[in-house]
């Protein structure tokens, strides 16, 4: 992570030439946003507010939906918006993608920060039986954790990652632009994404759905949208079937475009860390289409060159299109690429926790399918062969259903026809509601010059 981190400063340059494609729009938009952006420098230069109440890295209770959490405060700017002050708050015990921006009216008394504090009643009385007052077993904390988007703490990490994590979250830890426009849809933003230094003022970005070019006023959005020609991302569109088309963009020949979609896709990934090194990278871009042109909704990158059997660097479906398939959809589809390539292939560890849901979810599913239409005994190299996943992923996932055992030094799969049935009419098993047809891809693999490493 510090190595990516040190590239992406060495190439931020790059960066310059995405803000000079805005060219004469630019020139309205700096007209009337000087006099913001030198109230803005001069207010974020202040730690406390104009009444002097409070104080920057202190803790406060925060008006959260219908109830008080505690925050610390770690930033002050100026909203030219409201025309206030407001305050980046970061939420105890709760994920980092719920932290926001919120104003003076919000905050409530200070408190002296603890492991109990932070929450009404503390954290140790909700994760007790409010019947019995027992500890609750640790399938329901986890539980309790999803649904209530609690943060993992460093404890519950190895040091290594407690180390990383902690680095990676002093870098990120403010969240600047609080929502996107983009297309006919306004998008809350989850984490940090490390655009230019003069949009960090601005709660609001407006990023034309087909070019992707960011912009901070509306009027320059308006003009840009009169102005651009694009309708579909550049690359070539390997697939179409029905509404929904995907298409490979080079990173090497469209870099411009391979950047910003990077850069909007950190906005919804805690953990994504290159964002102007695009050219050792493919984009394969999912898009519904319609009259008005094709629109984004969501893509994968992959390595051109893998020595380590990585089908996926990067995957994400924006907000507005997930629940929908679109996710395993693009999944299904960078393995049909592994299979047009001859090679067993994986995502690129270590997943995030949705990213463990998803693939497990639709390892589960494939491999489920398989036994159940096979009728003769397969074996896990059988599996490989057929699905293009690695050995090590179809492991673990029969290890979830238990249909897997290790016998003489072997993994056997040990399954019933009966028990197949089962897995299958049980509510657990979820069948995609999108999947690829590979008669409608059109694409031929590049040739490899990479030796890979052998598994």
């Amino acid at each position: 992570m510090v190595t990516d981190a040190i590239t992406e400063l060495t190439n931020k340059t790059a960066a310059t030439s995405i803000r000079g494609n805005e060219n004469g729009s630019k020139l309205c938009e700096n007209t009337q946003s000087t006099t913001v952006d030198e109230k803005n420098t001069e207010t974020s230069k202040n730690t406390e507010d104009p009444d002097g109440k409070i104080i920057l890295g202190e803790h406060y209770m925060i008006k959260h939906g219908d109830s008080l959490h505690g925050a610390e405060l770690v930033e002050l700017r100026y909203n030219p918006e409201i025309q206030q002050c407001e305050y980046y708050a970061h939420y105890t015990h709760l994920n980092r993608r719920l932290d926001e921006w919120v104003s003076i009216d919000r905050v409530g008394d200070q408190f002296e920060c603890s492991s109990e504090n932070g929450q009404a009643g503390g954290v140790a009385d909700l994760l007790n039986d409010q019947t019995g007052g027992r500890k609750i077993t640790r399938n329901q904390k986890r539980k309790h954790d999803e649904i209530n988007h609690v943060q993992k703490t460093y404890a519950d990490m190895d040091p290594t990652t407690a180390a990383l994590e902690k680095e990676h979250e002093a870098i990120t830890k403010v969240k600047y632009i609080k929502k996107i426009h983009m297309g006919r849809y306004e998008i809350d933003t989850w984490y940090f994404s490390p655009y230019p230094e003069e949009y960090k003022q601005v709660p609001f970005l407006y990023i034309c759905q087909y070019c992707l070019l960011y912009m901070r006023l509306e009027i320059t959005y308006r003009v840009h949208l009169g102005k651009c020609k694009r309708r579909q991302p550049p690359g070539n569109e390997i697939y179409r079937k029905g509404t929904l088309s995907v298409y490979e963009v080079d990173g090497s020949d469209h870099k411009i475009y391979c950047q910003s979609l990077c850069l909007m896709a950190k906005l919804f990934l805690d953990h994504k860390t290159l964002y102007f090194l695009v050219d050792p990278f493919l984009f394969y871009v999912l898009c519904e289409v319609d009259k008005q042109g094709a629109h984004l909704v969501g893509y994968f990158s992959k390595e051109k060159e893998s020595a380590d059997y990585n089908n996926v660097a990067c995957i994400l479906t924006l907000p507005p299109y997930q629940r929908k398939g679109y996710g395993k959809l693009l999944i299904a589809f960078s393995y049909e690429l592994s299979k047009r390539e001859g090679c067993v292939a994986s995502p690129e560890k270590p997943l995030s926790d949705l990213g463990k849901l998803s693939y497990r979810s639709y390892w589960t599913y494939v491999l489920l399918e398989i036994l159940h239409a096979h009728k003769t005994t397969l074996s896990i190299k059988d599996l490989s062969r057929l699905t293009s996943f690695t050995q090590h992923d179809i492991i673990t996932t029969l290890q979830s259903l238990n249909l897997v055992k290790y016998w003489k030094g072997q993994h056997v799969i040990c399954v019933t026809p009966k028990l197949i049935e089962e897995y299958i009419n049980s509510p657990k098993f979820n069948r995609p509601r999108l999947t690829v047809d590979p008669s409608c891809l059109r694409w031929t693999p590049p040739k490899k010059t990479t030796q890979r490493k052998k598994k």
